[in-house]
This record gives structure tokens, sequence and C-alpha cells, in this order.
């Protein structure tokens, strides 16, 4: 990255590459890479950083990839230019998840420009959230922000012990694989790469009471939880007509453009990822959804209090993104 780039769009380009640097992703794994070319930016999958134990399907990898697509594309935009996006361009090359071709430019806007701001103060704050209800005028924005990409069913009540039971059920069948343990200790440790993971200042000092159960990460992190139960909490299944890497690709642009606004709105997202991981209970999220759709997340949503953790650590953009100087 030292060296200077030629012309304003590639400048434009290396710029929105490290701003997608911000998504979010599983376990804080950051599995992408960028290709920085004159005109366009190239999105590859990073599978040293894919949880092989949990993800096998490299379903929420993929996922992730989609939120770093979406972060690359607003940061272009806020800086002036449109891009076409071609999803798994080249059958040949399967890393090859997106590219990423600078159109034309359009004038900076300031909903742009809000986005980006966002994307640079989002965090996954995983205390339980206050008694304060979300309006439903917000969630109606939230569905709004999915809807192109994928789609938000927001679960009612019943539905959300059914989303508890499945949780729990993953949970255990989680605890009883040593290699998901192994997985889980070590993207919480010391020994993840040094701006990867999750660090024990943003992992709760104690299981938080909560509807839906927490995943249990081995042991307890540093976060003070505080009193109260997350009972104004909302949940939803962020889902799609299709279960393939396509769809997960654009899942995952759905999961960054409802988060960013959630941000906007005063609102906690915290992804759970459990149910998803483990076909059985996936089935039952399924099942949630009157078999129209397959799931990919399930978002829990709230008003927090004040205070929370800091955002995760980042790789720097050296480890990310490359500059093509051909």
């Amino acid at each position: 990255m030292s060296q200077q780039i030629a012309s304003p769009v590639a400048t434009a380009l290396a710029e929105a590459a490290n701003a997608a640097g911000y998504a979010p992703s599983i376990h804080n794994t950051q599995p992408w890479s960028w290709r920085v070319g004159p005109e366009r930016l190239e999105l590859f999958a990073v599978r040293d950083r894919q949880l092989a134990a949990t993800d096998p399907d490299a379903r929420l990898m993929t996922l992730s990839c989609g939120a770093a697509l979406h972060h690359a594309r607003l940061a272009l935009l806020a800086h002036g230019w449109s891009a076409r996006v071609r999803h798994l361009p080249d059958p040949a090359r399967p890393d090859l998840l997106a590219d990423l071709v600078a159109d034309e430019p359009v004038e900076m806007t300031p909903d742009a420009v809000r986005m980006v701001w966002a994307m640079r103060v989002r965090h996954t704050d995983r205390r339980p959230v206050s008694d304060e209800p979300v309006p439903p005028a917000v969630e109606a924005t939230l569905t709004a922000a999915a809807d192109g990409l994928a789609r938000l069913h927001w679960l009612t009540a019943d539905q959300v012990v059914e989303l508890a039971a499945a949780a729990c059920r993953a949970g255990e069948i989680a605890a009883e694989d040593p290699l998901v343990r192994a997985e889980l200790a070590y993207w919480t440790s010391r020994s993840a790469p040094a701006g990867t993971g999750l660090p024990p200042d943003v992992l709760p000092a104690r299981p938080p009471e909560t509807t839906v159960p927490a995943r249990d990460y081995g042991s307890p992190g540093t976060l003070p939880i505080g009193p109260g139960h997350d009972r104004q909490a909302r949940y939803a299944v962020l889902y799609g007509d299709d279960d393939e890497p396509t769809a997960w690709l654009r899942a995952g642009e759905a999961l960054a453009a409802v988060w960013l606004t959630a941000v906007g709105e005063g609102v906690s997202v915290v992804p759970l990822s459990g149910a998803v991981e483990v076909p059985a209970t996936r089935g039952i999220l399924r099942g949630l959804l009157s078999g129209i759709g397959f799931p990919y997340l399930v978002l829990r949503l709230g008003i927090m209090g004040a205070g929370g953790p800091p955002a995760t650590p980042r790789l720097p953009a050296e480890r990310t993104v490359d500059v093509d100087r051909t």
C-alpha cells in the first residue's frame, strides 16, 4: 500500500477495500482479501480463516465476505463512484467471490457518508437489551433495508420459544464436538492472528439472561453485563430463496445493509449463527419460515443502554488488500 496509485478511481477502489475491513464476520475471522486493479476490485475468500469444523460448507464465511462486499461498494459510493458487482464471476476460480467494477462518477450523498460513519462505529453488544421496545416503524425500515438482497422474517412470541429450543439444542451439539470447541477456543484466545478473533472485553463476564440462549464461548470474558433481561428484544431470521454461494453472498450484503441502517436508528444487532451451523436446527429454522425459504442467520435486535463493549480488532490493510502495480 506504500506505492502511490495513479488514477483517482484506483485510489477510491483501494480506499473502499480498506473500509471493507470494518465488516462483521463470524468470530471476527475476516475471511476475505482484495485485489485492487486500475478499474476493479476482486474479492477472494481466504480459506485459512474459514471455520472448517463450525462452517464446513463455507456458508457463514461467504456471508461474511458478502458483508465486506457491501461495505466496499458503499465506501466507493461515498467516494463518488458507482459500481457494478458480479457474484462468482469465474467458475474456474471458486475463491474469487465477486468483482466490483467502477462504473461512473456520481454525486456523493449525505446518506452514503452517514452509512460509512455507521460502518466505523458498528459493533456487537452481547449484553441484554433495555426495556425500551423497537418501534414498529423501525422494524419496517430494517425490513426494507434487506429487500432485493435477502428478506427478514420477524418471529412471533411462539416462534421465539421454538428458536430458543433450537439454539439450546445447537449449543449442546456444539459442546459435544471437540473440533468445534477447539476452533472456538482458538478464535477467542491469543492464538488467533493479531487483529482477528474475539478478545475478552467483547464477551460477557457471565451468561446474560436472554430469552434465546447465547453462544457458550467456553470461558467467560470481561464484559460486565449488568442487570436486566432481554424481554424487549426482537428476533428475525435473515433468509432467501436459495441455499447456495451466490445467495449467501447476497445475504451478507443484506446483513450489512440492515445492520448499518439499525445503527442509524439506535438499534443494536447481534447475529446468532448457532442454530444455522447445525443441520438439524437449521431445519427447525426453515420450519419457522413455513418452508418458503432458506435461513442464513438469526438476528437479535433491541435498544441498548449506555456503555458497552469496544469494537473488535481489525487486520491491517496490508494483510487484506493487494494493489496491482502492473
